[in-house]
């Protein structure tokens, strides 16, 4: 059953109850029993054990986990020291940590969506008005609402006077909702037009009612929020999935390279335990041991970044994610706009005093208030001044009110002056079936004063000549046309008030005074950072619950769509099917009148189109798609903490442009996490073909495993952490975001990373077979321990020394040292430990290496300088390849028009 599209009388009927006496006890008794309580439930999160061993189905922490085995296996049956396996240890318990570490933060969006619900509510029980739990409230139990009451379930109205509730968390209406128990809205009414009902966790800002209970728990709309917050699945990050993709890339090498190890040493008649500890060295080669934690530490270092850009990060890959974001569905209401109705426009009927109050509008004064007018209105207003505990003041009352006190106070006058001389000595209540209210005041001279305002089409005017009532039109229609609220003024001075008492009969032959226009305006700074967004190739989609007419005039006015842009509304959305969603979504810019539901296929229809979608929003009905969206942003002044809850990222500012600068900073760390990832991939890669090559050559085992962590961990992973801090250029927003299913690696990329390969491995195998085979006069004598110390040492620090070339694509001296002096540090302190390792005997042999001697420590020095120079001439003649295309394509353009 349509609740809403249903006679109040067949509802009351259909739940077996009695809009005067309620339910008898023992009847709500066994209905509780039967439906449960009145609240949300929850999912169950994982367990801190099921995160850790999740964490063993990573690829690299399994490869690891069998090299510590077999290390183990090793050590205790050669004898010798636990020192490999126990570092090999350590590097997988710190990667588990970071991992569980960053899941941990516990989901609070259903704690937040209980919070909402009151924990107690009037209910007719055998028809007296007794207090009950939230919890114990039934279908069928009649609910007794007044002003300031949270609404504590889904309820049709049964009789309502003067009643407006605020469902901004649920619709995103910056205005209460009024409401009509005698309406009776379409079958396909969007939430925030069902006017005759009333919903769980909304707050009755006006007025009194009575509603009968139609839905509880997880059948309201807000527990239709809870149920998509339990059953929505969060996507793995671009990030996540890119570095999934590249660990199983090494992982596959790995594997077959140390099969082809194992293979060909047992056919030349090695001995198997000697292969198998060739093959646990090739196996800790292949694992990037510091990948984890370095793009752990370079997010880490987003998140501290963005908090000075009033951006909180809640969750990690969030950072990342924001770099790659190409569509940014954001919520009007305090999102795009300020979340606060103002008057932007005024019209007064006749001349009145010279004095006037500016009204202005995005920075512009684009009309002139009378405020002699301004005066009436704010008399026949309630909105009223208050300390907001924080030695400020704050206006309070309805929206529409809360405006005109607002322009009043700016002109330098207050309500309180303008009763002081005229006071108020009656008032006719608004009322939604009336669409006016009146207030009467006290004239200085003698007689009263009649002020009326509410809807221009319902308040009972004087007759006019027809030129009067066609202007008085032309001036309504003007500021519809703006999708501006109309409110109109009337006036009438009588002597004395009815006997009667009955002040509604004074509601005739007003005088016609004027209409404002109100509306909730955009930020003024929302325009240009659409713009910005624009320019770095993010289309900004505009989702909101409010109509059709306000959500083109705001989204024209940001510059979102053109005079002619339409609007897709919820009702035409709902008549498309999903495909037709996804085949179109790319034409819709605006959406209005739309459910939670809605926003979930629209983020979903991006999706599908290979999109990195980001979600912002403040209400409870943006929590789902905040959820669902591969970032979800709230406002952090004037969102709900379902939606803070619910996102990955909060802004503290409320500003749209805030998200564009999160978005530079997302961009510029995944810039540094690729940097990164090229730079440990290529080092990686030619230390298995080290290992490998040395093996298949006959000469041994190059490198040791402590001698691989080593490199990894200090050669790769220390100045590989100060490059995730590096800046990148200013170009970085003109560049279309990367694609969700792009690589790592363009072809220039792969390029580099085959040459550095192969110099990186080049080198190493001749200072390899130098070390084990090469006598030099005066030099330390040549032997296995020599060839594996000086392999060891050429590259680690050539991979010291290639963390400088993978900063630019340009050449080394392109880049200022001092952009990055951790980086310059971090490089000579790695350089003087591998130096110490190396020339001081007795501190390399606890790490099983011999002392080179100054003659092999210069050589191998010479050595591990040659990749850097090799990349200078690759880039060299890239950069120039590049330039002859460019001109030459050039070149042939201007031929071609010539032509």
């Amino acid at each position: 059953m349509k609740h809403w599209n249903t006679p109040v009388l067949e509802v009351i009927e259909s739940l077996g109850t009695s809009a005067r006496e309620g339910l008898a006890p023992d009847e709500a008794a066994r209905r509780l029993a039967k439906t449960g309580p009145n609240a949300y439930r929850q999912a169950k999160g994982e367990s801190l054990a099921s995160q850790v061993l999740r964490q063993f189905k990573d690829v690299s922490n399994i490869i690891l986990l069998v090299a510590a085995a077999l290390s183990f296996a090793l050590a205790a049956r050669e004898g010798s020291g636990f020192l490999e396996p126990l570092v090999i240890v350590a590097i997988i318990v710190l990667n588990m940590v970071l991992a569980v570490t960053q899941e941990r933060g516990a989901e609070r969006a259903l704690e937040a969506l209980a919070d909402l619900n009151s924990p107690t509510c009037l209910v007719l029980r055998v028809g007296s008005r007794i207090e009950i739990d939230t919890a114990d409230v039934v279908p069928g139990d009649v609910l007794v609402l007044k002003t300031g009451d949270l609404v504590a379930a889904d309820a049709r109205l049964v009789e309502a006077t003067g009643l407006a509730v605020d469902e901004s968390s649920l619709t995103g209406e910056s205005e209460a909702a009024e409401k009509d128990a005698s309406a009776l809205p379409e079958e396909d009414a969007a939430i925030g037009d069902r006017s005759n009902m009333v919903f769980s966790g909304c707050l009755v800002t006006a007025g009194n009612a009575t509603a009968v209970v139609t839905a509880t728990g997880m059948e309201t709309e807000m527990g239709r929020i809870a149920g998509y917050l339990n059953e929505t699945q969060r996507m793995q990050t671009p990030l996540q999935l890119r570095l999934v993709r590249v660990v199983r890339a090494i992982s596959a090498v790995a594997l077959a390279a140390a099969a082809i190890l194992l293979a060909t040493g047992l056919q030349q008649g090695e001995e198997f335990w000697a292969m198998v500890l060739a093959a646990v060295s090739l196996a800790v080669a292949a694992v990037p041991e510091t990948l984890q934690l370095i793009v752990t530490l370079s997010l880490t270092q987003g998140v501290h970044n963005m908090v000075g850009k009033h951006a909180l990060i809640r969750k990690l890959p969030a950072v990342e994610t924001l770099g790659s974001v190409s569509v940014i569905c954001s919520d009007k209401t305090g999102t795009l706009t300020q979340n606060r109705m103002s008057i932007r426009r005024m019209w007064a009927a006749a001349p009145y005093l010279p004095v006037s109050v500016p009204v202005a509008v995005d920075g512009a004064v684009e009309g002139v208030a009378e405020l002699d007018l301004l005066h009436k209105l704010a008399l026949a207003s309630n909105a009223a001044i208050e300390p907001d505990g924080e030695g400020g003041s704050r206006i309070v009352g309805d929206a529409t009110e809360t405006a005109i006190v607002r322009l009043l106070t700016e002109g330098g006058e207050t309500r309180e002056q303008l009763l002081a001389e005229r006071p108020r000595v009656g008032e006719v209540p608004f009322s939604s079936a009336r669409k006016m209210m009146t207030s009467v005041h006290e004239l200085p001279q003698g007689g009263y004063l009649v002020l009326t305002k509410g809807a221009f089409d319902r308040l009972p005017f004087a007759p006019a000549p027809a030129e009067e009532l066609a202007r008085r039109q032309e001036a309504h229609d003007s500021f519809a046309a703006d999708a501006l609220r109309v409110i109109a003024l009337g006036s009438r001075v009588v002597e004395e008030l009815p006997a009667s008492g009955d002040l509604e009969e004074l509601e005739r032959d007003l005088t016609f005074e004027g209409i404002v226009g109100i509306i909730d305006p955009p930020r003024p700074e929302a325009r240009d950072a659409i713009e910005t967004a624009r320019r770095a190739g993010i289309h900004t989609v505009m989702i909101t619950g409010d109509h059709a007419a306000t959500a083109a005039a705001i989204a024209r006015q940001i510059g979102l769509i053109g005079e002619k842009g339409s609007v897709v509304t919820g009702k035409q959305l709902a008549a498309m099917s999903d495909e037709e969603l996804v085949a179109n979504v790319r034409a819709y810019s605006v959406y209005a009148r739309v459910s939670p539901e809605d926003k979930i296929r629209i983020v979903e229809a991006w999706q599908e189109q290979g999109e990195v979608v980001s979600m912002t929003g403040d209400g409870v009905n943006d929590a789902p798609a905040l959820k669902a969206a591969d970032v979800g942003v709230a406002m952090g002044a004037a969102g709900t903490e379902v939606a803070k809850a619910a996102a990955d990222m909060i802004l503290t500012d409320d500003n749209f442009a805030t998200i564009v600068d999160a978005v530079r900073e997302g961009r510029n760390v995944f810039s540094n996490i690729r940097r990164t990832v090229y730079f440990l991939i290529s080092c990686n890669l030619s230390e298995i073909v080290v290992m490998l090559g040395a093996q298949l050559a006959g000469w041994g085992t190059a490198l040791t495993p402590v001698m691989l962590l080593l490199i990894n961990v200090l050669g790769d992973g220390i100045p590989g952490l100060c490059l995730a801090k590096d800046t990148s250029d200013e170009r970085i927003m003109r560049r279309k975001p990367i694609g969700r299913t792009e690589s790592f690696f363009s072809q220039l990329v792969v390029r580099a990373t085959l040459q550095q390969t192969v110099a990186f491995a080049a080198v190493g195998l001749l200072a390899f077979w130098l070390g084990c085979f090469v006598e030099i006069p005066g030099a330390v004598a040549a032997g296995l321990g020599v060839g594996q110390t000086m392999c060891f040492f050429v590259v680690a620090l050539s991979s010291v020394l290639h963390v400088f070339t993978v900063r630019s694509r340009g050449s080394v001296f392109t880049r200022a040292v001092s952009d990055n002096m951790p980086l310059v540090w971090s490089a000579v302190a790695m350089a003087a430990v591998f130096s110490l390792l190396v020339l001081a005997e007795p501190v390399g042999r606890v790490f099983g290496m011999v002392g080179l001697g100054w003659e092999r420590w210069a050589l191998s020095v010479a050595l591990a300088v040659v990749p850097t120079l090799v990349a200078e001439v690759f880039k060299l003649w890239e950069n120039r390849h590049e330039t002859w295309l460019y001109r030459s394509r050039l070149v042939r353009h201007q031929s071609m028009g010539e032509e």
